[in-house]
């Protein structure tokens, strides 16, 4: 049978989740979320399947939420496809700390508050 009597292409998986992970160029991790009975207790429990995507544009971030669809095989574990991203993720711009910046916020046994001084002021 030739491709060209056969009808037009099935149409093919789709799934919804959340970029995960940026594991390398033009490459992603999808988590996709869902729940199912327990095949005894029939307890809903909450499963997550983790699919290797391409991502051609290298547009998503983590945290994303993006449609992805089933593709042939493009590499040893890719085999899905970003379709398009559904919501951004809300995040805000990564700013260095410093380990100082960090000993100063958090008390210590040295830098925690003696009764009777004064309660320290956090530092915004």
């Amino acid at each position: 049978m030739s491709t060209a009597t056969s009808g037009p292409r099935s149409t093919r998986k789709t799934q919804t989740g959340f970029v995960s992970s940026r594991s390398g160029d033009k490459s992603i991790k999808v988590t996709v979320a869902y729940k199912t009975p327990h095949p005894l207790y029939q307890k809903v429990v909450n499963r997550q399947t983790v699919l290797h995507v391409h991502d051609e544009k290298n547009e998503t971030k983590v945290g994303d939420k993006v449609e992805v669809m089933e593709t042939r095989p493009l590499s040893r574990l890719k085999r899905w496809r970003v379709r398009s991203i559904v919501q951004k993720a809300v995040t805000t711009d990564a700013v260095a700390i410093s380990e100082a910046d960090v000993a100063a916020q958090v008390p210590t046994k040295t830098t925690a508050a003696k009764p009777g001084a004064p309660a320290p002021v956090p530092q915004a």
